[in-house]
């Protein structure tokens, strides 16, 4: 059993996320090693420190999904 699971709620669009889950979400575009440096330089998606273990909302990647949308304008 991770932490994620002992912590994450009942919901599962509320659910916590390591960073393996947040690679995986975006289908390998986005590498660990990014994940660490995007925390380092306090960018990327917001984090959740529980100890040792951190862990992403799931609502929490859709809102900063939506911040870093680029819309195309119309021809």
């Amino acid at each position: 059993m991770t932490d994620a699971t002992l912590i994450a709620p009942s919901a599962d669009h509320d659910a916590l996320l390591t960073d393996e889950d947040v690679v995986a979400r975006y289908r390998g575009r986005i590498t660990i090693g990014t994940l660490r440096n995007w925390r380092a330089l306090r960018i990327g998606p917001p984090y959740v420190k529980v100890g040792k273990a951190v862990l992403y909302s799931r609502a929490a990647l859709q809102a900063w999904d939506r911040r870093n949308t680029v819309t195309c304008s119309k021809l």
